[in-house]
């Protein structure tokens, strides 16, 4: 009996740094599309295009939910930048 409670709550923890490692990388994906989507990659030097181009194409074939993620992750940061809040 003391062995399954400890197995479970290893797994729970397990899950837990799953969440927040989840967490991390849904902030640098969408941390990734804002900047993508600002770029001008006519302006990239082009050394930078196809590293561009590689970050540009796997988020596009993130599913719309996990893509939705990860927008909602960064969005705050974002908004908060923008508005100056944090100087």
């Amino acid at each position: 009996m003391l062995q399954r409670k400890k197995r479970r709550a290893l797994l729970g923890h397990e899950i837990e740094l799953l969440i927040g490692e989840r967490q991390t990388l849904l902030q640098v994906v969408g941390a990734s599309a804002a900047l993508i989507a600002c770029l001008d990659c006519r302006l990239l030097p082009p050394g930078a295009i196809k590293p561009a181009d590689l970050v540009a194409s796997t988020i596009n074939a993130l599913p719309d939910e996990t893509l939705c993620d990860a927008l909602v992750a960064v969005s705050a940061g974002i908004d908060e930048e923008a508005s100056g809040v944090g100087e």
